[in-house]
Order: structure tokens, then C-alpha cells, then sequence
């Protein structure tokens, strides 16, 4: 891409802008360590901050960053947003648990208040097999 003087001159005021704020003596802007404060301070389009000149926002947020050891606000509002989301997500996941036992409960009581009387209520287990040395018995009431 050919260099043109109006994009250096904005790629010098993005620069100056960014020295400014990060100093705290902020001329056009109200101060703050955001892309909004920095376009405004340098007198360029926010949108031609983001897409032109992208690399020096990104120098920014990581000079904001290790200058101030403080983590920018974009990136706070994404740590809340995906906090949050785990949130639902594990509210979610609690809440399947829940209707997944609740479905188990209700297929018993569907099972015990189907069956007929004469059927025992559990099924009972089928005998182990019996070791070769032993001999079973019949049963009394056959």
C-alpha cells in the first residue's frame, strides 16, 4: 500500500494522541483509554482509527495495558459478557440436571401407578447361577 500525506499526518496525530492521553494531558478528549478518546484526540474518524490505522489501535490497547497496568475497557466489558455466559451457562446445565431427574421421577410414579395389582411392584432379580459344586433345592411351594 503507497503512503499518502494525509494517512502519515493521521498516523502522526494518532501517535501524538496516544502519548497525550497516556500522560493524562488529554487536549481534545475526555481522557479516557478508549479508541473513541483516542480518535477524538487526534482528530481522526473513529471508523478510520479501526480500519486504516488498526495496528496503532492495537499499539494502544497494548500500551494502555503495560503504561498503566490497566486492562482497557473493551476488554472489561468482554471478561463481564463472557462471565456472565458461563453463568447461564452452568444455570443451564444445572437446570437440564434437574429436568432430567424430574423426568426419571416421573416415569417411576407413571410405572407404579400403571401396574396392575397382581404384578409385584420390583421386578425381581434373576437368580446367579449356581457354582458346580453346590446343589440348589426346589423351592417349598411348587
Amino acid at each position: 500500500m503507497t503512503s499518502s500525506p494525509q494517512h502519515d499526518d493521521e498516523r502522526t496525530r494518532i501517535r501524538e494522541a496516544m502519548d497525550r492521553l497516556l500522560n493524562g494531558r488529554p487536549s481534545a478528549s475526555d481522557g479516557s483509554l478508549t479508541v473513541v478518546a483516542l480518535a477524538a484526540e487526534a482528530d481522526v474518524h473513529r471508523m478510520a482509527l479501526m480500519k486504516r490505522h488498526s495496528d496503532l489501535k492495537n499499539t494502544f490497547y497494548e500500551r494502555v495495558r503495560t503504561e498503566t497496568q490497566q486492562i482497557p475497557e473493551t476488554e472489561k466489558q468482554l471478561r463481564a459478557t463472557v462471565a456472565r455466559l458461563r453463568k447461564t451457562i452452568a444455570n443451564q446445565r444445572a437446570e437440564l440436571e434437574e429436568l432430567r431427574q424430574l423426568v426419571t421421577n416421573l416415569t417411576l410414579a407413571s410405572a407404579v401407578l400403571t401396574r396392575k395389582p397382581d404384578e409385584p411392584a420390583v421386578p425381581a432379580p434373576a437368580p446367579a447361577p449356581a457354582p458346580d459344586n453346590v446343589i440348589t433345592f426346589p423351592s417349598p411351594d411348587r
